[in-house]
């Protein structure tokens, strides 16, 4: 497993990410620069009346991406591939917004209907209706199908186990709970949650996301602006350790197996995961009347989460790293590093952050979960084995060890990205299509509207 992460998708999923990122970049005429002022102008839109309106579904998808992928996963970056990752990171995402856009939109325009007319989708879905369009059914019902594996695999591993892992950590180290009880709560708690369905999952990430995210950024600021006079240093040792990858035989073979750009991009993909074709799933499901204006959501996310949270976590680290002392757990090293600045106040609300966002997302997992055992199964009995088993491994994930997990993790999530970037690349001209139309007449753009029965 190592040997396929560190070799196979070590290299070959930043590549991906970056060559697609440049090439949507390129069909797209990079819309998210030059168009930002209409971008910005949707996000004051009112929403539709009824359903999951837009803003809730990225709550969803945010509290998917907000947890262990800003403190766990930013910390392992750092540590595990110095503080070039972090370049990397910001790499990765600007890349990624594109990717994130495009997935969203193809996931708006091949979504399905319950007979009650609320929407649902997620990547499986287009990935099969691309084969089909080309006469091959077979082929694509196959691959949409190890992608719901992969998806499942990496629902129980990093959206459930890790974060789980990570909130009992915290709350063992700050609070001295206990683990097991930790992980019976969290396994009590998300059956509970998990089992009243998307819409209650969507009502409580839209007020627990942007609580905790306001909150988060104003205790990373506080600890910023006091240690402002390191942060130039900071930045230098950024940009010079990512611009000197550690190789025996150097040059382009030393980029390509340098740690920071693989522990730097995979851990970006866990943060954001822009590109591996998850975020469709909660995106889809909103009551939004145009694709390209969810996409702008899905820009905004990666921007949210990768350029800001991620930034702020890996500074304070950073400027605080000579004086750090829990070398042996991410989650305490972080910890560590705003408490090291703020005393033991910070200790508690990172607890309590790490509880909330970590929470936040075992739920959202739990969503994309169901969605990808739906696809596989509209059976009942199979959805609900999938809820007791998810919520199992809630508990499990609070009381062993999260190192194994974070392999399995990188594996699904590497084959996903794989799979959905090449289809997303090959779908392209629905997407620019879609986002010229849009441009031309936004109020005109009705193209998604069409709907049906979901029949699959």
């Amino acid at each position: 497993m190592e040997f396929i992460n560190k070799y196979i998708f070590g290299t070959a999923v930043p590549v991906m990410l970056i060559l697609a990122g440049i090439f949507f970049a390129f069909v797209l005429k990079c819309f998210h620069i030059t168009r930002l002022p209409q971008i910005l102008r949707v996000f004051t839109k009112k929403s539709p009346e009824g359903g999951i309106s837009p803003f809730r579904a990225v709550t969803l998808a945010l509290a998917g991406t907000l947890g262990v992928g800003n403190i766990v996963g930013v910390a392992a970056a750092v540590m595990l591939g110095g503080f070039g990752s972090v370049f990397w990171m910001w790499v990765s995402a600007l890349c990624a917004m594109l990717l994130k856009y495009a997935e969203i939109v193809l996931a708006m325009r091949h979504r399905k209907y319950e007979e009650d007319g609320k929407p649902h989708g997620a990547a499986m879905y287009y990935i099969k209706d691309f084969f089909v369009s080309h006469s091959l059914p077979r082929i694509g019902k196959a691959i949409a199908a190890v992608f719901a594996l992969l998806c499942i695999l990496n629902a129980l591993s990093m959206g459930s186990m890790m974060q789980a892992n990570a909130i009992s950590e915290s709350m063992e180290g700050v609070f001295g709970v206990s683990p097991v009880l930790c992980g019976a709560l969290l396994c009590l708690l998300c059956f509970i949650i998990v089992n009243r369905g998307t819409e209650v999952m969507a009502r409580f990430t839209e007020i627990l996301v942007p609580l905790m995210t306001l909150g988060y950024i104003v205790i990373s600021l506080a600890v910023l602006i006091i240690r402002r006079d390191a942060l130039g240093d900071a930045f230098m040792l950024i940009i010079n350790d990512a611009l000197s990858p550690e190789s025996a035989t150097g040059g382009i073979v030393g980029f390509l197996l340098s740690r920071a750009l693989r522990f730097g991009t995979m851990r970006g993909l866990v943060s954001n995961e822009a590109g591996c074709g998850t975020a469709p799933a909660a995106h889809a499901s909103s009551n939004a009347k145009s694709a390209p204006e969810q996409g702008f959501w899905g820009i905004f996310e990666v921007f949210t989460d990768t350029i800001i949270l991620c930034t702020m976590t890996a500074l304070v680290l950073i400027v605080n790293f000579d004086g750090l002392k829990y070398r042996g757990s991410y989650i305490m090293l972080t910890i560590d590093a705003y408490s090291s600045v703020l005393g033991n106040y910070a200790s508690i609300f990172l607890g309590i952050s790490v509880l909330c966002f970590g929470f936040a997302t075992i739920i959202c997992w739990a969503h994309y979960g169901i969605e990808s055992v739906r696809y596989l199964s509209d059976k009942k009995i199979i959805k609900n084995t999938f809820i007791a088993i998810y919520a199992i491994s809630a508990f499990m994930g609070g009381i062993i060890s999260s190192e194994s997990v974070w392999g399995v993790a990188d594996l699904a999530i590497g084959g996903m990205t794989i799979i959905n970037v090449v289809i997303i690349c090959l779908m392209y001209k629905e997407v620019k299509s879609d986002t010229e139309d849009y441009f031309s007449s936004p109020v005109k753009n009705k193209k998604i509207l069409k709907k049906g029965v979901d029949k699959d």
